[in-house]
């Protein structure tokens, strides 16, 4: 039995809920109790989840925010593995900061960039499940840190030359095992279970509590949000199998070149798989047609075949 009184996982409620002005002030609890200050959204921006693909839809949910300083804040939740997420967190903020400069204006209006990535898989190698990622410009003899001037300092708010440069945040959520004792481990501990304990006193998860349950949805986003968990869990379950014997079929071969081959073709063979799969047990179970291609991104012709 479906339980109604629960909450909508936090990937598919920043692809549907968080972006509504009203619901704001989740986002800035979470952002606030993150970033150690006061974050006040103002509106959204144009992110690359607008132009996402199917095989991204259930994978990768992303926002770009611009908060009340006007510095661009991107969030983004990723559900599976991909080797080069490092490489994609950099595009993505130096996206952001090119996208929102004209040409032949002035480097000084180049707006601070903050990129937070919520995992779910195991990204690098490290014992920790925050990780906070700041340039800093060190002296190589005396190893002090390099300031603004004076000038720099009053036009631009900053105090180090490294504060200009975007930041970056990990939260691997799969990593949190403790019991939560600070409020930003209430928020991974939400992030990984759905839950939020009555007693927390973290920003912004109360109203989290209020406005994210599943009860609260119509009907029509409701079937949408159980059809799109389920899929998600197809997609985890197949992607893995087929990595893990990729990565399997690539060892048995003892080259590197057979092993980036067997990766990929899991992968690949995973993820068309697990769509085929989502998509004839959401056929037994009476969903339209037009639900299921949205889903999985197969065609009509495609879902008709099965």
């Amino acid at each position: 039995m479906k339980n109604h009184s629960a909450l909508v996982h936090f990937d598919w409620a920043v692809k549907r809920l968080l972006r509504n002005k009203s619901n704001f002030v989740v986002l800035e609890g979470f952002l606030s109790t993150l970033l150690g200050q006061e974050i006040r959204i103002v509106k959204m921006l144009e992110s690359e989840s607008n132009k996402e693909t199917s095989e991204d839809k259930f994978n990768r949910v992303d926002m770009l925010a611009e908060d009340s300083k006007g510095e661009l804040i991107i969030i983004e939740v990723q559900n599976n593995r991909e080797l080069d997420y490092f490489h994609r967190m950099l595009y993505g903020a130096s996206k952001a900061i090119t996208d929102y400069i004209n040409e032949g204006q002035e480097y000084g209006i180049i707006r601070k960039v903050y990129s937070i990535n919520i995992v779910y898989f195991e990204l690098g190698q490290g014992k920790d499940y925050v990780y906070h990622g700041k340039t800093t410009f060190k002296g190589i003899h005396y190893n002090d840190v390099l300031q603004l001037s004076v000038r720099q300092k009053e036009q631009f708010v900053r105090h180090e030359a490294g504060d200009i440069f975007p930041e970056y945040y990990v939260l691997r959520v799969d990593g949190f095992n403790q019991q939560a004792k600070t409020p930003l481990d209430e928020w991974i501990a939400f992030l990984k279970t759905g839950e939020i304990d009555q007693n927390s006193t973290a920003h912004g998860l109360q109203e989290a509590r209020e406005r994210l349950r599943i009860d609260q949805l119509n009907e029509k986003d409701r079937r949408q949000y159980y059809a799109d968990m389920e899929a998600l869990r197809y997609q985890r379950s197949v992607i893995k199998t087929g990595w893990i014997e990729g990565k399997a079929e690539g060892k048995a071969e003892g080259l590197a070149e057979g092993k980036a081959e067997g990766l990929a073709e899991g992968k690949a063979e995973g993820l068309a798989e697990g769509q085929r799969l989502i998509a004839t047990k959401f056929k037994k179970q009476g969903i339209c047609i037009e639900t299921i291609a949205q889903c999985t991104g197969l065609s009509i012709e495609e879902i008709n075949e099965l």
